[in-house]
């Protein structure tokens, strides 16, 4: 299939079937496509939306993204995971503003070498958002051109990649690339999918190898399966009052910036744990119970948390303790369950849950509590 029929092909079909009404499809401009491609990297477009929308209404602006706080950004992140995308996020927008002027650059090398920007997002920063001719390589063209030319191999592998690449270079046009690469996008995601093809509404179906071979499923290649580590930690929910002891993570690592309770790590004694260590600390808790343990999956690993509830009769029995160093802070348990929106904390989704579980594993001890002193 000749190139210039292939991308008419594709274009005709945008036309008549493409998503227009998506947020970051609306008052384009590189700022807003920036922002929506690296929050639909590893995230699907429906659980993204209302993330942008908060994201645009709070940071309308790179100016207003790059004096922000990480915190603030952190907060507005939580929950989206992947949240080494947030920390280069902010990052990339002082570089733009304080190197390039406010200004993104309009090449896609220079903005390939951008903080958190890759080549695949560059060329669709130029494409969409400046009409520049650059091809796109995401997950859903990869799979578009990967089954249209039935290429063998996974797409993390540098002779598929390269292949790939070729293959998408060659496709694009030098017109109307932006509604190409937002076509190409639009095919992956809601008719060449993972699963279940649409193939009978794909466009390209007539001169597609893997559809002619009936196996579109069996391409791209899967990475090589390896069996994921499991890495094991106490959690400390450390409460006071209704209040929760919460410390800010490095900057860089594992929920990097972000807020949590003090952690045991490489650690699943949980309670007896707990109790070693208030009794390292010299510190008196009155309750130390256990709540039910919890798995969190990243991507490379598992974390088995052993969360335990140590409530304390006042702060001051904390002083010269671990959780006496600065980094740390309280934060109401009620505040911490408020929708994310309300909240000016990063908090990573597993420990925003962790609270609401101890608020209502609290509510009917305190109460039972009361009716005792009564």
């Amino acid at each position: 299939m000749p190139p210039t029929q292939f991308h008419q092909s594709v274009l005709k079909w945008f036309d008549q079937h493409g998503r227009k009404d998506l947020p970051w499809q609306q008052d384009i401009n590189p700022y807003r496509v920036w922002v929506s491609e690296i929050m639909l990297q590893q995230t699907q477009v429906t659980a993204v939306i209302p993330y942008f929308q908060r994201f645009m209404a709070s940071f309308p602006t790179l100016a207003d993204l790059a004096s922000a706080s990480q915190d603030r950004v952190l907060a507005h992140w939580s929950g989206l995971g992947y949240y080494a995308r947030a920390r280069n996020l902010h990052k990339c927008a002082q570089t733009v503003m304080e190197v390039h002027g406010g200004e993104f650059p309009r090449d896609v090398e220079a903005l390939a070498s951008l903080p958190g920007i890759g080549r695949s997002t560059a060329g669709a920063i130029a494409s969409i958002s400046m009409g520049i001719n650059a091809p796109i390589l995401d997950g859903n063209v990869k799979r578009v051109l990967a089954r249209f030319h039935a290429v063998d191999g996974w797409p993390g592998q540098t002779r598929v990649a390269n292949e790939l690449w070729a293959l998408a270079e060659g496709y694009t046009p030098s017109k109307r690339c932006n509604d190409y690469t937002q076509a190409m996008m639009d095919l992956g995601a809601t008719v060449c999918t993972h699963s279940k093809p649409r193939c009978e509404a794909c466009p390209l179906a007539e001169h597609c190898v893997a559809h002619a071979r009936g196996n579109p499923q069996d391409y791209p290649g899967k990475k090589p399966k390896k069996e994921k580590p499991v890495r094991l930690a106490t959690m400390l929910l450390i409460e006071c009052d209704g209040d929760l002891y919460l410390e800010q993570r490095p900057p860089s690592g594992i929920w990097g910036g972000l807020w949590v309770p003090p952690q045991l790590e490489g650690d699943d004694g949980g309670e007896a744990s707990a109790q070693e260590w208030l009794a390292a600390q010299d510190i008196q808790a009155g309750q130390v119970q256990p709540l039910p343990p919890m798995r969190h999956t990243f991507t490379h690993f598992h974390l088995d948390i052993s969360p335990v509830w140590i409530q304390l009769a006042n702060r001051a029995s904390l002083e010269g303790g671990r959780v006496a160093e600065p980094g740390g802070d309280w934060y109401k348990l009620r505040q911490l369950n408020r929708p994310r929106a309300a909240q000016d904390l990063g908090l990573p989704a597993p420990i925003a849950k962790l609270a609401k579980q101890l608020d209502a594993f609290r509510a009917p001890l305190l109460a039972q509590e009361d009716a005792t002193v009564l």
